[in-house]
């Protein structure tokens, strides 16, 4: 049963909670993900533990999920402590944290609408529970910008920033709270043109990290990955004679379209190259009369290296 109360009051339970403790990054871990060393990894877990929540943003290829995925799951201990969604256009509150949702009894048949949690709250829920307040628990949300994000996060806007507080919620009407050791790390295509949904609201609530072949980490990385695996450069000599010809930095292609074993059977390159890499850079230059090939293609960008 609900309680009236003001919901701007500080909870004191929540208040007085340890704090949960994010590991620092090891020098082990940037080498399992090819970078120089941990410091961009220690600044990504400082930005976490000041804010609760960032995006990852770039343009495709630059490993943005992978990178989320594995780094939510090393400060969070595992990853039974990381849960995924990913954001689509028909995405809605209902979805992301709790709403009615026709259920089947499996005795009578019959259907009936019950309040059914969606991840956000099952994973709070979780991080909640005796035991585990110490333990982060992290939220990836692949494709955030895709989605409305305001009708999304609903009430949950206020939380996001106020995470000592609580508000009323829409179905249950409980009083509810972000615990503090719930993480959330967006990623976001800069590519993707619904990036202009992500509204001032929710750049203030959020810290942003980018994710480019211009900047490490992502610069180099293919070059680091043909050296460890032992092959020939030429791929990283490609992309970074393609990424020069590319004008707007949204859409540079990113290491990970060559970073993947097809690629490197007999006549991968060419394959991705044609399915993959070029069919993207048709539809940054749509109706604007480019020559595809000639310019992006893997013949034209062998020139200059020859």
């Amino acid at each position: 049963m609900a309680i009236d109360r003001d919901p701007s009051v500080e909870l004191p339970a929540i208040v007085a909670r340890r704090e949960p403790e994010l590991p620092a990054p090891t020098d082990e871990l940037a080498d399992e993900l090819l970078m120089h060393d941990a410091a961009w990894l220690r600044e990504v877990r400082e930005l976490l533990a000041d804010e609760r929540q960032l995006v990852l943003y770039g343009p495709p290829g630059t490993g943005k999920t992978y990178l989320a995925l594995r780094l939510a799951e090393f400060l969070g201990g595992g990853p039974e402590q990381v849960k995924l969604v990913q954001f689509h256009p028909s995405y809605a509150y209902e979805d992301f944290f709790e709403g009615f949702r026709p259920q089947e009894d499996a005795q009578t048949r019959e259907v009936a609408f019950r309040l059914t949690a969606g991840p956000l709250r099952e994973l709070a829920d979780l991080a909640s529970r005796e035991g585990n307040r110490h333990i982060p628990h992290f939220l990836i949300i692949d494709e955030i910008n895709r989605a409305n994000l305001a009708k999304v996060f609903g009430e949950l806007y206020f939380l996001l920033e106020y995470r000592n507080k609580s508000v009323r919620l829409t179905y249950s009407g409980d009083d509810f709270a972000l615990p503090p050791n719930l993480f959330v790390i967006g990623t976001m295509n800069t590519a993707d043109r619904s990036i202009a949904l992500v509204d001032a609201a929710m750049r203030r609530r959020f810290a942003f990290v980018e994710l480019s072949p211009r900047t490490e980490p992502t610069r180099g990385l293919l070059r680091r990955w043909l050296a460890r695996e032992g092959k020939d450069a030429e791929p990283a000599d490609l992309l970074d004679v393609l990424n020069s010809r590319i004008g707007d930095p949204d859409f540079h292609i990113g290491p990970s379209y060559l970073m993947k074993k097809g690629v490197y059977r007999e006549g991968g390159l060419e394959r991705t190259w044609r399915t993959k890499i070029l069919p993207l850079l048709e539809e940054h230059h749509y109706g604007e009369g480019v020559d595809i090939e000639k310019r992006y293609g893997l013949a034209a960008l062998r020139e200059p290296l020859a």
